[in-house]
């Protein structure tokens, strides 16, 4: 498949809904409900570390969910001596650079390719990448001054319509995850959702998991960001009164405190089972709680999400570290009181 250097591109698709999920690697359960959600790929490498192990990992779930996927290969402007150009194509930033500058970075990418096809991938440089179904595309990146941001833009946009365009199917069944659980000033406890697939209406009974079983509520308000604002950050939100997938959704409704986030959102029809879908969708936290082993000594243990405590379980697990209870729900430091001294009230 050979795609043409270009500039300008002429898109065919409505849009793009970006996910970003965490690299740390106590995430590794969430980066796995992320990558099952998405068509494409951003791969995110530090050209100044190569490889790390989290990145690994996140290279065996996309290769075994044969996810396409492009690589960032960030922070260049960290080489010694980079000039600064900022938002520039990366071709054109590389030469405005000294020469010792350039042969470090060309230093680094070999060695980031190397890295690549020790993992048994084909990655190579995006401008001599003719063949998708072949190579993995690398694109040079700045996040800091913005060099290769619009190569990368640029690319997905390509990529997009090469791959996507003919195999994304739209259908009515409601495929929706909930990603995060937040309190916002005027909303009360609201959740963030991708709704992959189907059609959400402000006056819907939708169903998720809770720590105490499932939650059955009334949505009040579907609410998007403003264009080309994050969800997940303070904005003044547009209100639906329907939305059709893919989109990322706030939600506002009674009673969602204890949502975990992490699970699926179901919406209850006329026609549905309301104990079927209950069932449904505190499945997965049924799951792990079964294959706790619960000695009532060890440690307790919190988690702001559902994928997080799974980590943390599977971690203390294997480093063979009893666990006596567990909890979803917001972390909070507690401050002990200092002690108290004899004969000071």
């Amino acid at each position: 498949m050979k795609i043409p250097r270009a500039q300008k591109v002429a898109h065919n698709i409505p849009g793009m809904l970006i996910i970003d999920t965490p690299g740390h690697e106590s995430f590794s359960n969430l980066r796995t409900r992320g990558s099952g959600l998405c068509d494409i790929a951003i791969l995110v490498v530090d050209i100044m570390h190569g490889l790390e192990p989290q990145t690994i990992e996140s290279i065996n779930l996309l290769k075994m969910r044969k996810t396409p996927f492009i690589v960032a290969l960030n922070k260049v402007d960290r080489c010694y001596d980079w000039k600064e150009c900022a938002n520039t194509p990366i071709r054109q930033a590389l030469k405005e650079q000294k020469e010792q500058t350039r042969l470090e970075f060309e230093d680094r990418m070999a060695k980031t390719l190397v890295l690549f096809a020790e993992q048994g991938i084909n990655a190579i440089e995006y401008w001599k990448n003719e063949d998708l179904d072949e190579y993995v595309s690398v694109v040079p990146t700045s996040a800091i001054s913005g060099e290769g941001v619009s190569d990368l833009l640029l690319l997905l946009i390509e990529y997009t319509q090469k791959l996507c365009l003919d195999s994304i199917m739209y259908h009515s069944v409601i495929e929706c995850t909930v990603l995060e659980v937040k309190v916002i000033e005027g909303l009360g406890t609201t959740i963030d959702v991708v709704l992959v697939n189907g059609v959400l209406r402000d006056t819907d009974q939708i169903v998720v998991c809770g720590m105490n079983g499932a939650i059955v509520t009334t949505i009040r308000s579907l609410l998007t960001p403003q264009p080309m604002k994050e969800l997940r950050v303070k904005n003044a939100y547009v209100h639906h009164k329907s939305i059709e997938a893919a989109q990322g959704i706030k939600i506002a409704a009674p009673g969602l405190e204890e949502t975990i986030a992490g699970s699926t959102l179901m919406v209850c029809r006329d026609t549905d089972d309301i104990d079927d879908i209950k069932e449904e969708v505190t499945g997965d936290l049924e799951d792990m709680l079964s294959n706790i082993e619960k000695t009532g000594r060890g440690v307790y243990v919190q988690a702001s999400t559902l994928g997080s405590l799974e980590a943390l379980l599977e971690f203390l697990k294997t480093s063979k570290i009893p666990v006596s209870g567990i909890s979803i729900g917001p972390v909070h430091r507690k401050v002990r009181p200092p002690p108290s001294v004899a004969g000071v009230s």
